[in-house]
């Protein structure tokens, strides 16, 4: 069945995709939590109609995003953490822990478009990096190291 996404949904698609799901996912889950609606005839070409009124302000917007795309990939970040043995963190670092050290750099981004790369969490000090998802069409790596406090 096609259903047309009005949200973006991890390992799915983004808004306003045309995506092929299984009927019952589609029927007891997406379009009840309107998360979907029925990819019929006129909706695609509802949907056609607002793409192209949406694909100016789409470029306005990666050209304002490509700034803060260079920011992120020129900033130095360190996260200091409380260190024990063998480097081992009490706790860990997570997507949220970058997500807030970003938004002490001025840049503000939700925990839920940052993947941190290789791994969920991070338990040990070192250099890492993670993918941020700026735009369906753009993202930026960030490079990180994870130090003793």
């Amino acid at each position: 069945m096609e259903v047309i996404l009005k949200q973006d949904i991890e390992n799915l698609g983004f808004a306003d995709d045309i995506v092929k799901v299984k009927p019952g996912y589609g029927r007891n889950y997406l379009i009840p939590n309107r998360l979907a609606v029925f990819a019929t005839d006129s909706e695609k070409k509802v949907l056609a109609e607002n793409l192209k009124q949406k694909e100016q302000k789409n470029k306005k917007i990666i050209a304002d995003l490509e700034s803060t795309k260079k920011k992120i990939e020129s900033l130095e970040l360190n996260i200091r953490s409380k260190v024990g043995e063998d480097k081992k963190l009490f706790g860990s670092v997570n997507t949220a822990t970058i997500a807030s050290e970003l938004k002490s750099e001025g840049i503000d981004i939700d925990k839920k478009y940052i993947i941190i790369n290789g791994m969920n969490i991070i338990k040990n000090t070192g250099s890492f990096s993670a993918t941020i998802r700026l735009h369906r069409e753009l993202s930026a790596n960030l490079s990180f190291e994870v130090i003793a406090e």
